[in-house]
C-alpha cells in the first residue's frame, strides 16, 4: 500500500546535549557516513604490547554493514581491537554490524582514533576522510576521553564478545525513532495502525537482539524508558550489571594533558568487594618542582565510612608515599612530593599497589586494595618533561581535573 518507506533511525544526541534536538555527526567532529580504516600508534597505544588497532568511527548509514563485512573480510588478525567512536545512526544496520562482530569473537573498545597527518579538530574534512579511506594503516593517537558509542552504536558494540568502556568514555540508550515517508496520501487511520506495528516489532527485535548477544534483558526496560529526545549515559554499575563490561577494575590510558601546568594522568573506576558500586579515581605526576615530583591521587569517598582514611602507594614492594587526604566535597584528595630516585622506581615498576584504610561506623577498619597499571607511562613521562621545560607552564592546581569537571 505504501510506495516508499523509509528506514528506522536513531537520534544522534551528544551526552552535553541532552534533551535537545538531534545533532548532525559533523558537529561532533564525525563524518556523516561510517568510516571504518587500520590505525598504528605508539607502542602500548591500544594496551600492553598492542600498537595497532582497527577505527569506526561516525555516523551509521544505510550501507554501512556491507561497506564494514568487506572491510573486516580482509583483515586476517582477528585479535586486534576495534575502538568505536559514534554517536548513533541506522538500528537495523547497527544489529547486522553487532552480529559480524560477533561472528569474528570481535575485541571492541570505545576510544577516539586521531590520525597525525590531520589538522586539528579537522577530523571530518575531507583531507582527512582522504588520509582515513586510503589504503594502509593510518599513523594516529589512541584516546578515550570524550569518545563515545551513543544510540545506535550501542548495539553494534553489543555484538563483540570482548568490551572494554574506560572511565572516560560513555555508552548512551534511548529509544529508537520511527520516520516514514509516503508517496501520494495515504489513509491516517493505516498510516498510524502501520506505525504501531512496525514500533512493536522494532521493540521486539531490539529485545530479541540483545538477549542473544548474552546482555541482561533489564537493558532493553531500561531503554523503554528513555524517549528519544532524550539520552541515558550508562553509569559503570549498569555497564557491570547489565554484562556490558564485567571489569571490577577499569582504566584509562596513561595520558599527557598539556594545560597552564602539564602533567600526566591515569583515571579508574573500581567495584567494592561486598557491593555493586563502583568508584572514580584519579592519579596524576606534574612537572617537578623544587620541593620534588607531586604526585596526587584522588578517589570518590565510601559513603558508609565515618571518620578518616589514610592512603598508602607502592611500587613492587618500595612505599612510595601516604598520608591521609583533604575532603573536598565527595572526593578525598591526597598530595605529596617524591624524589627523582623514586619516580623512576615507578617507571620500573609494572604497577602501583593502593591501599585505603578506612574507619567505619561500627568502629572496625575498612581496606581496600587495587592496582594502578603503569604500562605506557614511560614514553608518556617523558613528554611530561619535555612539556615541563616550556616557559608557557604555569602554576599547578591542587585538584584533579576529574574533580573540577565533576564535583558539584
Amino acid at each position: 500500500m505504501f510506495a516508499r518507506i523509509l528506514l528506522l533511525v536513531v537520534s544522534l544526541l551528544l551526552p552535553s546535549t541532552l534533551g535537545a534536538q538531534a545533532a548532525p555527526a559533523e558537529q561532533a567532529g564525525l563524518a556523516s557516513r561510517l568510516t571504518i580504516y587500520l590505525a598504528k600508534g605508539s607502542p602500548d597505544a591500544c594496551g600492553p604490547g598492542c600498537d595497532r588497532w582497527i577505527a569506526i568511527e561516525g555516523e551509521i548509514d544505510r550501507e554501512a554493514a556491507a561497506r564494514i563485512r568487506r572491510f573486516l573480510a580482509a583483515v586476517k588478525d582477528l585479535q586486534r581491537p576495534i575502538y568505536l567512536h559514534s554517536p548513533g545512526g541506522n538500528v537495523e544496520q547497527s544489529y547486522a554490524i553487532g552480529r559480524l562482530l560477533r561472528s569474528r569473537r570481535a575485541i571492541a573498545r570505545i576510544g577516539r582514533t586521531i590520525p597525525t597527518a590531520c589538522a586539528a579538530g579537522k577530523q571530518a574534512d575531507a583531507a582527512c576522510l582522504k588520509i582515513k579511506n586510503g589504503r594502509g594503516e593510518v599513523e594516529a593517537e589512541l584516546t578515550t576521553q570524550r569518545a563515545m558509542c551513543n544510540s545506535a552504536c550501542g548495539y553494534l558494540f553489543l555484538g563483540a564478545t570482548s568490551r572494554e568502556v574506560a572511565p572516560d568514555a560513555v555508552v548512551a540508550v534511548h529509544s529508537s525513532r520511527l520516520v516514514l515517508a509516503f508517496d501520494g496520501r495515504p489513509d491516517p487511520a493505516a498510516v498510524a495502525e502501520y506505525r504501531r506495528r512496525r514500533l512493536l516489532a522494532a521493540d521486539r527485535d531490539r529485545a530479541a537482539f540483545i538477549t542473544a548477544m548474552g546482555i541482561n534483558r533489564e537493558l532493553d526496560a531500561l531503554i523503554r524508558t528513555v524517549k528519544f529526545e532524550s539520552l541515558h549515559v550508562l553509569t559503570r554499575s549498569e555497564l557491570y550489571g547489565f554484562g556490558i563490561d564485567t571489569r571490577p577494575l577499569a582504566e584509562t590510558n596513561w595520558t599527557l594533558e598539556k594545560e597552564a601546568r602539564p602533567f600526566v594522568r591515569k583515571m579508574a573506576t573500581t567495584k567494592k568487594e561486598s557491593a555493586s558500586k563502583f568508584r572514580t579515581m584519579e592519579l596524576r605526576l606534574s612537572c617537578e618542582n623544587s620541593k620534588g615530583v607531586p604526585l596526587t591521587f584522588a578517589s570518590e569517598v565510601d559513603e558508609t565510612a565515618r571518620g578518616k582514611s589514610t592512603i598508602l602507594i607502592a611500587a613492587d614492594t618500595e612505599k612510595v608515599t601516604g598520608g591521609s587526604p583533604l575532603r573536598f566535597g565527595k572526593y578525598a584528595v591526597w598530595r605529596g612530593n617524591i624524589d627523582a630516585d623514586m619516580v623512576n622506581t615507578i617507571l620500573a615498576s609494572r604497577s602501583l599497589q593502593v591501599r585505603e584504610t578506612t574507619q567505619m561506623p561500627d568502629d572496625k577498619t575498612s581496606n581496600t586494595k587495587f592496582e594502578i597499571d603503569l604500562t605506557g607511562l614511560p614514553s608518556v613521562w617523558d613528554r611530561l618533561r619535555a612539556s615541563c621545560a616550556s616557559p608557557a607552564a604555569g602554576p599547578a592546581s591542587l585538584l584533579p581535573a576529574m574533580l573540577r569537571h565533576t564535583a558539584p
